[in-house]
């Protein structure tokens, strides 16, 4: 592996955290160095971090704040 590019990703943790739990990357990575994106790309689908699902947790949480607070209306009303 290219010294920039394996000093691109200990400048990320989560990047380097990624290619140790996946080391098929190393070998994808010392063949094609360009493939660093495509492995960030991948690498924030397994950590969650893409738009998407960021909104879906944010709206698992407002249903859970909404089911608590009707929760707290229903306990009110007695």
């Amino acid at each position: 592996m290219r010294t920039e590019v394996y000093q691109y990703i200990r400048k990320k943790p989560d990047l380097h955290q990624f290619l140790r739990y996946n080391p098929q990357w190393y070998r994808r990575l010392a063949r094609n160095p360009s493939s660093v994106y495509e492995m960030e790309k991948e690498a924030k689908v397994y950590y969650g971090k893409t738009f998407p699902q960021r909104m879906e947790r944010f709206q698992d949480s407002m249903n859970t704040a909404m089911m608590f607070l009707e929760m707290m209306r229903s306990f009110n009303t007695k």
